[in-house]
């Protein structure tokens, strides 16, 4: 076998490629960190009401710890009437009461910190709630007021307005646009419960710089930007339609030109990201951001310049299926895109968006997820152990990539997606909105279960606000804590050993490996393998530094994943 260097050479002798170092002096502590999702509802209950609160997390912060990861990314813990699970914000600047207090999140980032765990929280920057006290006076002060300035409001179309002034489609179904009683129309992208700002007004941008420096302030070290590819639309008059694309949401963004679509991944959205590098560096060290930003692959870098957000989420990896010539071209070009930009480049395998990939992996080549989902999850039917072998196997491989690794919490217990939620307790707004066309969320976002029994597992004194399917407690903290072999003890070996051998931001392919399988070789001197076809092959020669399955005699087995030295 012959190895190639695809990104730039392996003998770089840029301080990256020195150990990692996360202490609070190191301003690039997050290019080759591990970065943990918490979704706050869904991690632990501590005052026994159903939900998932901050005191919760606090007290589960020891897990994250023994875990091996960098960071806890906090998705939306706000004050909000949870129409759009956390990101329909009501107050930007304050913890939602059925969550918590300040205080409580104080605590939570002084022991995060005294653990040696850094803090990102979401900022939530394109829309608001429809009862931020902003949106209320908007819909008290009428049409033509500065008030509404800092929203889209716009009359409609037809001979008495009554038609919406676009044909713009929300992402969740149906018209981003809503008529509220004086005959004008507000535009929301998502849910109509979440109305768009305005970024043309000053009142907003000013807020939100003040936002950010209301959490930094408060010691939090970085920050996820959601839908960082739609604050800006296009609003000249007369709006534009967006029909003759014939294809909606950000599937439409690859058949236009790059930056011209009307309300998604507009050029102009970059200068708002300029402008918050500003406050990020003022701060010692300065403070990260990440993009989501469903872009194609080719903006994606734009978004993670330096002098701009500094890293964007990689979704072109996630959406990749269990294909070895395809994740080596997608992994090739996120490297040298992130290089191009001068960025880290970013993994992520799940999220509170998607199906967990223990489940998602499973799935044949072109299978409707949403048809899945209605399905319970039985067309087609995933073998639960097959897709926790190849869940352990995509992890393996991609703690083995240069760059950060983001983690969705309870992958590291290998928890399958929870596809058969009966449709009465669904609480996604997708389900509603789109005439109960679309499952939604939910089957990511049920409660960890932490205990092998008790009436939530662990997760609260009693039911969690989602259910959890029977048999969660063989997936449990308890279950798993300190068992041999299991993905809790395999998560925790691996980052233990990435944290030791990862440093260098560059890989070198091996060629000429057997069909379907992937291997490359890092500048530290340690390879990784990936045996992603159906039969077993030649086990490379080498030291056995972990593996993602039991190991056969001199074999990989298929769906297995094996770290060299």
């Amino acid at each position: 076998m012959t190895d190639r260097t695809t990104t730039h050479d392996s003998t770089d002798t840029s301080p990256h490629d020195a150990p990692p170092d996360l202490s609070p002096r190191n301003p690039d502590w997050w290019r080759q960190a591990v970065v943990y999702q918490v979704y706050p509802r869904s991690f632990a209950d501590a005052d026994g009401d159903g939900l998932g609160d901050i005191r919760g997390v606090t007290q589960r912060l020891t897990h994250l710890a023994a875990l091996g990861v960098d960071a806890m990314w906090l998705s939306p813990f706000y004050p909000s009437e949870l129409a759009d699970g956390g990101y329909d914000v009501a107050d930007h600047r304050d913890v939602d009461p059925r969550l918590g207090t300040l205080d409580d999140f104080d605590a939570m980032v002084t022991e995060a910190h005294r653990l040696g765990l850094k803090v990102i929280v979401d900022i939530v920057p394109n829309h608001s709630s429809h009862l931020h006290p902003w949106f209320q006076e908007a819909l008290r002060a009428g049409p033509g007021s500065p008030a509404r300035d800092r929203y889209v409001f716009r009359d409609g179309r037809g001979e008495h307005g009554e038609l919406p002034p676009t044909d713009w489609q929300s992402v969740f179904g149906g018209s981003a646009w809503r008529r509220v009683p004086d005959g004008q129309w507000y535009l929301h992208l998502f849910a109509p419960e979440q109305p768009d700002f305005d970024w043309r007004n000053e009142e907003v941008r000013a807020d939100f710089r003040t936002t950010l420096r209301f959490w930094a302030d408060r010691g939090v070290d970085g920050f996820r930007i959601d839908v960082a590819h739609a604050l800006v639309k296009d609003l000249d008059e007369p709006l534009r339609d967006v029909g003759n694309i014939g294809v909606t949401g950000e599937d439409a963004l690859p058949h236009v030109a790059p930056g011209s679509h009307p309300y998604w991944d507009r050029d102009d959205v970059h200068e708002i990201y300029r402008d918050w590098r500003k406050i990020f560096d003022a701060y010692l060290p300065p403070r990260t951001a990440v993009a989501e930003a469903w872009v194609p692959d080719s903006r994606r870098a734009l978004y993670a310049r330096p002098d701009e957000l500094g890293q964007a989420f990689n979704f072109e990896y996630l959406q990749t299926g269990w294909d070895a010539a395809e994740l080596r071209r997608v992994v090739t070009a996120s490297l040298a895109g992130a290089q191009a930009a001068g960025a880290s480049a970013t993994w992520v395998l799940s999220n509170h968006d998607v199906i967990r990939h223990a489940s998602r992996l499973m799935l044949p080549p072109g299978t409707d997820e949403n048809a899945w989902l209605l399905s319970g999850g039985r067309a087609p039917a995933v073998d639960e152990a097959a897709g926790l072998r190849r869940a352990r196997a995509a992890t393996l491989l991609m703690l083995a990539l240069p760059g950060s690794a983001y983690v969705y919490q309870g992958e590291e217990l290998g928890l399958p997606e929870v596809a058969d939620l009966p449709t009465e307790v669904l609480r996604d707004p997708i389900w509603e909105q789109t005439g109960h066309v679309r499952k939604g969320r939910d089957g990511c976002r049920v409660p960890l279960p932490w205990t092998t029994g008790g009436p939530s597992y662990g997760f609260g004194a009693g039911a969690a606000w989602l259910p959890q399917p029977a048999g969660f407690g063989a997936y449990a903290v308890q279950a798993q804590d300190g068992v041999e072999g299991s993905t809790l003890e395999l998560y925790r070996t691996a980052l233990r050993l990435r944290r030791k051998l990862s440093a260098g931001e560059s890989l070198t392919w091996t060629e000429d490996t057997p069909p379907g399988v992937l291997a490359f070789a890092r500048s530290e001197g340690w390879r990784c393998v990936t045996n992603l076809s159906d039969a077993d092959v030649p086990l490379p020669p080498g030291e056995v530094l972990l593996s993602s399955a039991p190991l056969s005699g001199h074999r990989l087995g298929p769906d297995t994943t094996v770290w060299l030295a």
